[in-house]
């Protein structure tokens, strides 16, 4: 049997044959130098050898990617086997827009992380009772396209119940358009935009009321965080609160027409208002978030029932001191950038109360 060895001196690859003994050896033609046969035995070692190393690193990369170390992330979502209904529900939707480079979020995700462990371990909220639509999910009935939004926000709300407390939360594009049906007082609708808007459409603020409001019943509270652009307004909710102010202002809509629960409670906190952006910023510590998911969880997390007023004004309070340069990542920003967070978180509600006694419960 024959077999190739290279020249330990110039590399050329000679063909041998096969030897048993250690003593065998060959002349390179190329460079004169005398070379040992390495007996068939150590050569098949060898081979097996790297063989082995190869199948061994195969199997750690297998792992890695079974395990969520390589690139499968694990779903935020754990189906119920029971079927047991829970008085406690949630739809959280962080939106990238990752195919789409002139629209690319980064702190989505993250947001969506830090609500959905607050609803957790302050809240018990049931895993099995948060759904999560991102782009991150596998499973395409969780990827946050418009019919997958609106047919979650049907399953957060179907037949609720007195005692239900229910939790809508988006951090993603919000925008504006026209409104033709004057019942805006500044004349726009605000919208979400799903991953699949620029095909499917946004969902208006009209059809978020419709949703998720009107089918409130007697003894059900809702609550939506909304973390986006031009989102003050976006469940079309009568009154607003403003902190500075500290008062409830009217907001019905000019037309006269009424958007009421069906005697539930409909509260919304907004990152900002209608006409303001809301910034995605790494300011507090050093990951992208939604400047007011990361307050809010981050309030709720060191006092879990605070109330309404409290709650806001803390919010102000950071957000005064962070564009007063009180973070070290925001003193660079505004020495390089002139950066500010030139937003105004606003609390809006389908009835009014005393934000200073009443407490948040989730």
């Amino acid at each position: 049997m024959e077999r190739s060895i290279p020249c330990s001196q110039c590399r050329q690859r000679l063909i041998v044959k096969t030897r048993t003994k250690s003593t065998a050896s060959t002349f390179c033609g190329s460079c004169t130098k005398v070379l040992p046969i390495p007996p068939n035995d150590e050569q098949t070692g060898q081979q097996q050898g790297f063989r082995s190393r190869i199948r061994s690193f195969g199997s750690q990369i297998t792992s890695k990617v079974l395990h969520g170390q390589g690139t499968v992330t694990p779903s935020l979502n754990h189906d119920s086997a029971s079927g047991i209904r829970s008085s406690k529900r949630a739809v959280l939707c962080g939106i990238s827009y990752n195919d789409r480079k002139k629209y690319k979020l980064k702190g989505t995700i993250n947001d969506v992380r830090n609500m959905r462990e607050v609803l957790i371990t302050r809240f018990r909220y049931p895993k099995e009772c948060i759904r999560v639509l991102t782009e991150e999910e596998t499973e395409q009935r969780y990827k946050p396209t418009r019919k997958n939004i609106e047919d979650s926000l049907r399953w957060l709300v179907n037949d609720c119940q007195s005692g239900d407390s229910l939790v809508f939360f988006y951090s993603g594009h919000g925008l504006r358009q026209h409104d033709f049906n004057q019942d805006e007082t500044d004349g726009f609708d605000e919208t979400i935009c799903p991953v699949d808007f620029q095909n499917s459409g946004m969902i208006l603020d009209n059809d978020l009321n419709s949703l998720i409001v009107c089918p409130l019943k007697p003894g059900v509270t809702l609550h939506a965080v909304v973390d986006t652009c031009h989102s003050g307004t976006m469940l079309d909710l009568p009154h607003l609160y403003f902190s500075l102010e500290k008062k409830w202002k009217d907001d019905t809509p000019p037309s006269g027409v009424d958007k009421p629960t069906s005697g539930g409670l409909a509260i919304c906190i907004s990152a900002c208002l209608d006409n303001q952006a809301a910034a995605d910023t790494s300011a507090f510590d050093g990951k992208m978030n939604g400047a007011l998911t990361y307050l809010l969880t981050e309030v709720l997390k060191r006092l879990p029932s605070p109330t309404y007023g409290d709650l806001f004004d803390l919010i102000y309070e950071t957000l005064d001191n962070m564009n007063q340069g009180c973070f070290v990542n925001t003193r660079i920003l505004r020495r390089i950038f002139d950066y500010r967070l030139s937003q105004t978180p606003l609390l809006s509600s389908s009835d009014k109360f005393n934000v200073y006694e009443k407490h948040l419960f989730l």
